[in-house]
């Protein structure tokens, strides 16, 4: 698999861990962490965030959402 697709493939586990840790829908958890930079966030910490854990992960997008005026924490 071509490092793009691994890093879709990342992201769209995030989200859906995202969305489990929350209760919300894939689409829901997807809007929010687009809104709030989480997505963007992903993007370019990917080199790093990939080496944690989905738990710790989820924390580190929740924080960085809520500093982007997300309610979620």
């Amino acid at each position: 698999m071509s490092d793009i697709n691994n890093k879709i493939a990342y992201i769209i586990a995030v989200v859906n861990e995202f969305s489990t840790r929350f209760s919300l829908t894939s689409q829901q958890a997807y809007r929010y962490l687009d809104r709030f930079k989480g997505i963007d966030f992903v993007d370019e910490f990917y080199g790093v965030e990939h080496t944690q854990s989905f738990e710790d992960v989820v924390d580190d997008l929740a924080l960085y959402c809520h500093k982007n005026g997300g309610a979620l924490i």
